[in-house]
This record gives C-alpha cells, sequence and structure tokens, in this order.
C-alpha cells in the first residue's frame, strides 16, 4: 500500500529537530492520551462486565431459570404439573415452592422479608442453597426450622438453634378482626449467597412448615425449573407454555430480571461513548503534532516536490507519521489494560487489607468484590475505535501537507 520511501520518510519525520522539541513532546502526550484512553476502556469495560456476571451468577444461585406459577395465585395439582415439566427437554430440576411476605423479630429487632418454603431434596436441583451454607444444614429446616441469610442473622442477632419469630399477614379470623398468624422457628442454618440483597431480606423454611403457617393445604406458589445453561431458559419456558396450555404464568429468570440486567448493559454502552471521548481529546493532539511537523517540514516537503514527489505520496508520509502514533498509543493502551484489569480484584484486595478500607460495601452495590472479565469482543471495537479515530485524525494534516505548493514554501529561503 505504501512504498519503501514513504515508510522511511514517515518513520523519520517522527523524529523533530533539536530546536523543534516541543513537537516531539506533543507526539509523545498524543500516544500517552491514546494508550490511557484505550486502557481506561478496557478497565471499565471489564468491570462492567465481571459485575453483570457476578451478579448474574449469584441471582440464579438463588432464583431458578424458570418459574411456573398459576394465574389463580395458587398451584392444586403439584405433582402432575411436576411430571409435565420433567418430561420436558433440557429440564434437569423441579421443586415446588411456597411464598410469602413475612415480619421476623427477635428481642425488638424486626424486618420484613420474602419467605420461603422449599423441600430441601429437591431444592438441590434447582439452586445453590445448599452450597452457600455456612452454618447447620438445609435438612435441619423439617419440624419448624429457619435457614437466614447471613446478614439477616447478624442484624437479628441470633446463631444456630436460637429461637425467632415469624408473622404473616393470613392470620386467624376473631371477633376483633383478623389477627396476624405468629409462629415461633428454631434457626436451622444460616446461608450466604455473596449478594447482600437477598442474605437481608430472604429466609427458608421446609414447605410442609410454610403450608401450615399460611394454611395452604396441599397446594404451593409455583414450582422452580432448572435448565443444563442459563441460555437454554427462553427456550425451555416457550416449551413449557406449549405444553402447560396457558393455563399457567411462566417466566424465565431474564424477563424476572430483565430492568435490572438493561440498566447495567445501557451503563456499560454510556461508559463505552464517555471513555471514547478520552480517545478523541487525545486525537486533536495528533492533528495539533502533525500541522507543527507540516510547518516545519514546509521546505523538505517542497525539495521532494520539485524531485518528483507526488501528492499522493507526501500525504502517505503524513499517513504513516499519524498512523504510527495511533497504533502506537492503541498498542500500549491494550497492554496496559489488560494488565490492570487482570490485576485489579487482587490490587483492590490488598487495599483494602493495608489500609482498613472496604471500598465496596454490599448494601450500597449489591456484591462487596470487583470482578473484571475482559471480552474478545470489548478488545475488538475498542482497537476498531481508537484506530479509526486516530486515522481519521490524521486526513486534515496529509492533505494540508500534500497542497504545499513548493514555489511558495522556497520563495525566502
Amino acid at each position: 500500500m505504501f512504498s519503501s520511501f514513504e515508510w522511511r520518510v514517515g518513520l523519520r519525520y517522527l523524529r523533530a529537530k533539536r530546536s523543534q522539541r516541543f513537537i516531539s513532546a506533543i507526539t509523545a502526550l498524543s500516544v500517552a492520551g491514546i494508550a490511557l484512553g484505550v486502557a481506561a476502556l478496557i478497565v471499565v469495560l471489564a468491570v462492567m462486565t465481571g459485575f453483570q456476571g457476578e451478579l448474574q451468577r449469584q441471582i440464579l444461585g438463588v432464583v431458578s431459570h424458570v418459574v411456573v406459577q398459576s394465574y389463580g395465585g395458587s398451584m392444586e395439582d403439584v405433582e402432575g404439573v411436576l411430571r409435565k415439566v420433567q418430561s420436558r427437554p433440557n429440564v434437569t430440576g423441579a421443586a415446588p415452592f411456597v411464598l410469602a411476605n413475612a415480619l421476623i423479630y427477635n428481642g425488638g429487632q424486626a424486618y420484613g422479608i420474602a419467605l420461603r418454603g422449599v423441600d430441601p431434596e429437591r431444592e438441590k436441583g434447582v439452586s445453590n442453597l445448599h452450597v452457600n451454607m455456612v452454618r447447620g444444614d438445609v435438612a435441619a429446616m423439617a419440624g419448624f426450622g429457619v435457614v437466614l441469610g447471613e446478614s439477616l442473622a447478624r442484624n437479628l442477632g441470633v446463631g444456630l438453634n436460637d429461637r425467632i419469630t415469624l408473622m404473616v399477614p393470613k392470620g386467624n379470623v376473631t371477633p376483633a378482626g383478623t389477627v396476624p398468624r405468629v409462629k415461633r422457628f428454631r434457626v436451622a442454618g444460616i446461608f450466604d449467597s455473596g449478594m447482600h440483597e437477598y442474605d437481608t431480606n430472604l429466609a427458608y423454611i421446609h414447605i410442609n412448615d410454610a403450608q401450615k403457617l399460611l394454611r395452604l393445604g396441599e397446594s404451593v406458589t409455583g414450582i422452580e425449573v432448572k435448565t443444563p445453561h442459563p441460555d437454554l431458559a427462553m427456550g425451555v419456558r416457550q416449551d413449557l407454555e406449549k405444553q402447560l396450555s396457558g393455563h399457567f404464568w411462566i417466566r424465565d429468570w431474564m424477563q424476572m430480571n430483565r430492568n435490572f440486567f438493561n440498566a447495567i448493559k445501557l451503563e456499560k454502552a454510556t461508559m463505552f461513548v464517555i471513555l471514547s471521548l478520552v480517545v478523541l481529546v487525545a486525537a486533536f493532539n495528533i492533528i495539533s503534532s502533525l500541522i507543527m511537523v507540516v510547518m516545519e517540514k514546509g521546505k523538505d516537503i517542497a525539495i521532494l516536490k520539485t524531485m518528483g514527489a507526488r501528492s499522493h505520496s507526501i500525504m502517505a508520509i503524513f499517513l504513516i507519521n499519524g498512523g504510527i502514533i495511533g497504533v502506537g498509543g492503541t498498542l500500549a493502551g491494550l497492554a496496559l489494560g489488560l494488565v490492570l484489569a487482570e490485576n485489579l480484584e487482587r490490587t483492590i484486595g490488598w487495599i483494602e487489607r493495608t489500609f482498613g478500607l472496604q471500598i465496596l460495601h454490599g448494601d450500597v452495590y449489591f456484591i462487596d468484590k470487583l470482578p473484571a472479565q475482559v471480552l474478545p469482543s470489548d478488545l475488538f471495537w475498542i482497537t476498531v475505535i481508537s484506530l479509526s479515530i486516530s486515522l481519521l485524525s490524521t486526513l486534515y494534516p496529509a492533505w494540508r501537507a500534500s497542497r504545499v505548493d513548493p514555489v511558495e514554501a522556497l520563495r525566502y529561503e
């Protein structure tokens, strides 16, 4: 594409004369600006991607891939529906559950929570509750035992085998009105899902105890469904909608958390645009430095033209000059960004341990660590954007160099 002559001159023009060191400084700043912009893009997008992936992993550790519920509010023929669900392709587990709002209190501490009634054995096939246990055992829920999130247990000031009180709104009807049902439970276990929202607001009891407490008889709230991979959830949902004949409300995990993940994607796109402006600002330095080079090398350009150099060759020389700045800055930024993203979590951990700080609070950011995941697609688009901006910024200075009039340039020499 470019001749060896154009390459030699373009590379030589990267070095300014001793009297024009200011131009070299601007060139170095251009490379540094592009490198920092690219590195910032890589780190921020890696954090956003890692944040999304970690949240997805933790959410799916508590929430199943697909949930089947009855439009009537409670499901009667539980075993019949379970058989139909379990017979479908890509269904690896299914379990009934009961869900209700409740008030939990101990001493002077009271909190509103989501109360889930589950079958301990079947729950192993649809969630990570048994994996997330830090104390006690899920199987010990039988006989009015409750499993609490670690943050909730800490707030209540309770440990294993302590007693707490649960109150549900579906209560007893008395001459004085409806009185909420109250039942004492034993703390059978404590779990840590890694997500503050769940650890603070969720409690599990045995499904039989939940049915008794809420007076549901044999009915349940719905059925949780597990698939081999989260990406298969949509297909399983669509299949179940056909098989269950429209009598049930069926949602996959993406539908249940759509607004949340859409917000993260929007934030990621916004950060990409904002940080791309850093590269754009650095590109103006390329324009400035190349225009100064054109002014400095005006005599050289005129001599080259009088010796037979064509305008497109002069333009190619400065395209090479600016392209090297852009490619150099992009490659340096890619290397720096990958190193920072790879070591970000360890660096944050070291800062927290050394200075006794907690940079990420789980009650504010949902998670208490800063994961980073670099996607090849992100690297591709960052490289494309950076190189495109850099190369476009060389067009005007290169065109201006190609338009230099030898007569005017040499008139006063």
